[in-house]
């Protein structure tokens, strides 16, 4: 019994993640783009927050690419409890598509998604694939699970349990909690439901209570991707606890008429067992959003209470590209568009700070945060450019052309430093997967390289900000020591592979590292010269 139980159970959440795989990879790996683009406030939040989980099969998912957004300052708490209640609702799809009875043909199903995978090349039928396979593998696995828990009907204890359930309904409640944080899927969890339902095994008194704390327990992944996080990362996983948590009491206290409606749909609707708690548990979510949907900013205050500390100031999306200047006043637009450069140049420097801290730490949080940083370089590239070119058609004096020159060449110079700090977490990520150990020396070296970088691309943007010649003939200075001291540090490398001290695979890490830092030095010296007028 316990064996048939795990093997479906683990069936099941290879089904869910496996099919949400190829969901994310039809759709276009677009997840951080909708949920970028389409949080301008709570409701078109929570309309995100519904559409990713639909595409993830993962409520647990979408918390946590949000916390990363949150984390890094990209997107506002009232933002993220917008696209919290709506990964909510959107984890409901799941009980639904379960309470479609297709068990039977879940082998056919299987063997359908086989084919697709192994006798096709194209990338999309192979996504469809995946979906149709992951589909079959979650109804196998519910197969599976329901055949292992028959024999409970035969168990005194579990028979207990149940009634104890029924008469104690925050039994039921801590029931659900501590077994979706032990399986962490509240899809799983409202999965075994539904297969006890069906076999008659617990009744809709014991069930509500435990699908309320499946709803609590799946909190705790947002709560284990906010250790360790930002101040309002912390918060927004507050803010789905506490979400839970009102949501279950204010359900606790009209269990009995929320009883009567799931009995009275049953019956209307002729709804199967799963159906029925597919149903509870979209209604549960559905009203517990629209309730609190109104107290947002509230939610927002008693977090903040709750979790006192600065919050992050940084914001992804261009701040001072307003279109109406490029017609209006040209000019105005030229310092629109530099202030957005600046705001590129600043997220390079803490870009390039959180890869050094990767590099020391090996904690994720920093890797996390600096390839976000990456993106919204690479957000700001796009979205200045495009405001640059159409402000080119514009009549600007000499002197603003050339300002406007030095800008679109800058922009790709933060760019490229941008992408040669992704570089150095790749190495890092390969040291990392192949235990790959760097001596204490070349750590030290490379720490003092690091340093320099920074301080070389900070001069620069500073140069840049204040067209500051001197801070300019600073940076090409310090660039030299950049190149005097990549020299040297391949030289100590290669006395350190003669002696025995290092391995290859460490060589071509720490080399390649020092590498990419040389190439920041060079693009912060193209900034430079933009400033001196030199760059030809």
């Amino acid at each position: 019994m316990i064996f048939e139980f795990l093997g479906g159970l683990g069936i099941f959440l290879f089904g869910i993640k496996y099919m949400g795989d190829g969901l994310q990879k039809s759709a276009g790996d677009k997840l951080r783009d909708i949920l970028d683009r389409f949080t301008t406030n709570p409701f078109m939040g929570v309309l995100a927050g519904v559409i990713v989980t639909a595409l993830i099969q993962s409520s647990s998912g979408t918390t946590a690419i949000t916390i990363g957004l949150v984390s890094a300052g990209f997107m506002t708490l009232r933002q993220a409890i917008g696209v919290i209640m709506g990964a909510n609702i959107g984890t409901t799809i799941t009980a639904f598509i379960i309470g479609i009875d297709v068990g039977a043909y879940a082998l056919p199903i299987i063997a359908l998604g086989s084919i697709l995978l192994f006798f096709f090349k194209s990338k999309k039928v192979h996504s469809f694939g995946q979906i149709v396979f992951g589909f079959g593998a979650l109804f196998f696995g519910l197969e599976l699970m329901s055949s292992g828990m028959k024999p409970l009907r035969s168990l005194e204890a579990f028979h207990e349990l149940t009634v104890s359930m029924s008469s104690n309904p925050i039994l039921g409640v801590i029931i659900g909690t501590l077994f979706t944080v032990i399986v962490q899927s509240s899809s799983a969890t409202i999965g075994i439901l539904q297969g006890l339902f069906s076999e008659g095994l617990i009744d809709l008194n014991a069930a509500l209570p435990v699908l309320f704390g499946d709803n609590i327990g799946t909190t705790i992944t947002a709560v284990l991707a906010a250790i360790g996080a930002s101040v309002a990362a912390k918060r927004a996983a507050a803010t789905h606890v506490l979400f839970n948590l009102i949501g279950t009491t204010i359900f606790m206290i009209i269990l009995g008429p929320f009883k009567l409606l799931v009995e009275f749909l049953q019956d209307k609707m002729h709804l199967n067992p799963e159906m029925t708690i597919a149903f509870a548990h979209g209604i549960f979510n559905v009203s517990n959003t629209i309730v609190q949907f109104p107290f947002i900013a509230i939610l927002a205050l008693i977090v903040t209470k709750l979790i006192p500390g600065e919050d992050s100031v940084l914001e992804y999306k261009a701040k001072h590209l307003d279109p109406v200047f490029i017609e209006q006043s040209p000019s105005i637009a030229l310092g629109q568009a530099k202030e957005e450069v600046l705001r590129m140049g600043q997220f390079a420097v803490l870009g390039l700070t959180e890869t050094n801290n990767y590099l020391k730490t090996k904690s994720s949080k920093h890797s996390d945060t600096a390839a976000q940083l990456e993106d919204a370089i690479n957000n700001l590239d796009r979205k200045i450019t495009d405001y640059l070119v159409e402000l080119s058609s514009s009549s600007l004096s000499e002197a603003e052309s050339s300002e406007h020159s030095v800008l679109v060449d800058t922009i790709r110079d933060i760019e490229r430093i941008g992408d040669h700090y992704e570089n150095v977490l790749e190495l890092v990520e390969y040291q990392l997967a192949n235990k790959v150990k760097i001596t204490g020396s070349a750590m030290d070296e490379l720490e003092e390289m690091f340093q320099l970088t920074i301080s070389t691309v900070k001069e620069a943007i500073n140069a840049l900000d204040h067209n500051d010649k001197e801070q300019a003939r600073n940076v090409i200075k310090k660039e030299e020591k950049i190149d005097k001291m990549e020299r040297k540090l391949r030289k100590q490398h290669i006395l350190r592979l003669s002696a025995g001290e290092c391995s290859a695979q460490a060589g071509i890490v720490f080399v390649d590292i020092v590498s990419n830092l040389e190439r920041i030095g060079d693009h912060a010296v193209n900034i430079a010269e933009a400033v001196l007028g030199e760059r030809h």
